[in-house]
């Protein structure tokens, strides 16, 4: 096996120990809200966690096996995060005081996602076969799009949460 095909594993092995990671903190965070839109959008993230990992697995092996992607194996469409989709129900607010633990999640989830973006980022800049690099770009964009929900619902109530959970200085 030559340098640059052990590179591109090492680098799926990686994302893959990455979408665990996910996988397993999404669970965690279902299991410990108490916000219902809350746990069925960490229980939807958790299922598209396990999918991107299956989908790296399935390419790892592909690329291991045959020397590259297999392009029968796709990603399904991500859950809609947009504007219009907030991560938590607006009865959420109304707790927002004692909610250590999902605000504590929206930061984590926060840098989970911000990871991933990184790190297929620098696989894409890395490739220099025209499928790899498209293989990674595809990654970038779907976490971009976690990433940016989670980080705008972490906005929309970080001034609020601090001022009635006590953390203002004033």
């Amino acid at each position: 096996m030559n340098k640059t095909t052990r590179q591109i594993l090492e680098g799926m092995k990686k994302a893959m120990q990455g979408e665990r990671t996910g996988h397993e903190f999404y669970k965690m965070a279902a299991k410990s809200t108490k916000d219902p839109m809350g746990r069925q959008v960490f229980e939807e993230l958790a299922r598209e966690e396990a999918e991107h990992f299956s989908f790296l697995a399935r390419q790892y092996d592909s690329f291991l096996e045959a020397g590259h992607l297999d392009p029968k194996v796709k990603l399904g469409k991500p859950m809609p995060l947009d504007r219009g989709h907030p991560i938590f129900s607006p009865a959420f607010k109304k707790r927002l005081k004692d909610a250590h633990f999902e605000m504590s999640a929206l930061a984590v989830a926060v840098q989970l996602e911000l990871n991933g973006i990184n790190h297929y980022r620098a696989e894409a800049n890395r490739a220099r076969d025209p499928d790899l690099k498209r293989f990674y770009e595809q990654l970038v964009r779907w976490e971009i799009g976690h990433y940016e929900a989670f980080l705008r619902q972490q906005q929309e109530l970080q001034e609020q949460y601090w001022a009635e959970a006590g953390f203002a200085p004033f």
